[in-house]
């Protein structure tokens, strides 16, 4: 008799296997929900920053820098807070670097990823604000699908429970990583009795936390990073309560798991800038020779240059971007025509941008969202802009709102 066979029926099974081998290469179940949810998460703040003004092909350049930041991020959070595994008695410490084995974060990779993320709005030129807001609702929807890879591994379980989604737990073979353990016939070992499932709930409470910030992002029209607090809130907030449930070993801190203490730290954090930090969502305009060759919608279609669509080269990057209120963007998809730079683009007690107009480079010393500079991207917007009808006063509007150094869309 195993110990399956005193298990009683489980409403939630578990695999008993979570790595594959193709030839020599181990595909393992977690790294694909995790590649999945960043191509999820990519997706939908593509979505979105388009929706602001930014030019196609952002999000890609973002990702090049935030996805290895977080993994990295993920990784030293999840060392630094389990240290005897690696620096202790008995421990390796060469294993800290052995990320395929298990062992991150999320606390880490938000923060990493968030550090990355900024080094590439900076380099495109897009307020940071800008490219949090859009990534707020794709992070807990790339989380929701990375806790089925904890599913694969058996892990991140609560404790025991009689409820009817009770989770079935396979005991894993420590020395054959991803696969159960089995008996003298070849069936996979379980532990008995069922389990709360903590990853379905973290999962399920994720895809909540995406409905809230659609929502209200909708009807309040967030803007300023308030978005990616709003997501921070809600998410630090289900983590707290399910985190109490988790029985797996952890580091405590007066008797209560670190990541309790940490879930709460950052949702204080989060409301307090949420609160405190005020503003209109900023929308973009692409400025430059690219974007103003675009043919805006009210143009005469005899005047379109047929032969020019037929063999499309490829988008070169605008010269940079306009911050402008969300009237000033609607009139600009109407009629293709730039704003006029005014003295409101630019706050002084923010600190100004100034560009050396030999070189083209930018000094930033203000916030890009509330100065109204110009800014560089990676991409080609969706609609181009009609270049004035003066062309004195256009390039005097852009030095107005300071000169905009060429996109690096190789970054």
């Amino acid at each position: 008799m195993t110990l399956a066979s005193l298990s009683p029926q489980a409403a939630l099974p578990s695999p008993s296997t979570a790595v594959w081998q193709l030839g020599p290469v181990p595909i393992r179940a977690y790294a694909l929900c995790i590649i999945a949810g960043i191509v999820l998460a990519c997706w939908v703040t593509e979505r979105r920053l388009r929706q602001r003004g930014v030019a196609p092909g952002a999000t890609l350049d973002i990702a090049v820098w935030a996805v290895p930041a977080g993994i990295i991020g993920a990784r030293i959070y999840h060392v630094v807070t389990s240290p005897e595994k690696y620096f202790g008695a008995g421990g390796d410490p060469i294993k800290a670097f052995a990320i395929w084995e298990g062992g991150l974060g999320i606390w880490g990779a938000v923060a990493g990823g968030a550090i990355g993320a900024w080094i590439a709005a900076r380099q495109l030129g897009i307020p940071f604000g800008v490219v949090a807001d859009a990534l707020a609702p794709g992070l807990p929807l790339a989380q929701a699908v990375g806790r089925i890879g904890n599913w694969f591994n058996n892990e991140l379980f609560g404790g025991r429970t009689t409820l009817p989604w009770g989770l079935q737990i396979h005991r894993m073979d420590p020395d054959n990583p991803g696969h159960a353990l089995r008996d003298d016939a070849g069936q996979p070992i379980l532990e008995p009795g069922l389990y709360q499932p903590t990853f379905l709930y973290e999962a399920l409470w994720n895809l909540g936390v995406v409905a809230l910030v659609l929502v209200l992002d909708r009807r309040l029209k967030l803007g300023r990073g308030r978005a990616f607090a709003l997501y921070v809130m809600g998410y630090t907030v289900g983590r707290f309560w399910i985190e109490l449930m988790r029985t797996d070993e952890a580091n405590q801190i007066l008797g209560v798991r670190l990541n309790v203490w940490t879930a709460a730290l950052v949702f204080l954090g989060a409301l307090i800038y949420f609160v405190r930090v005020r503003g209109p969502r900023d929308y973009l305009i692409p400025l430059g020779p690219t974007a103003a060759t675009t043919t805006p919608p009210t143009s005469d279609l005899s005047q379109v240059d047929l032969s020019e669509r037929e063999t499309p080269a490829r988008a070169a990057a605008p010269e940079g971007y306009r911050v402008v209120s969300e009237e000033q963007y609607a009139a600009w998809q109407d009629t293709g025509v730039v704003p006029p730079a005014t003295d409101d683009d630019s706050r002084p007690d923010d600190g100004e941008l100034s560009g050396d107009t030999s070189t083209g480079d930018l000094a930033e010393t203000g916030d890009l969202a509330e100065t109204g500079g110009l800014a560089e991207t990676g991409g080609l917007a969706e609609t181009g802009d009609e270049p004035a009808d003066d062309p004195s006063a256009a390039r005097t509007d852009r030095a107005d709102a300071t000169g905009a150094r060429p996109a690096d869309r190789d970054s």
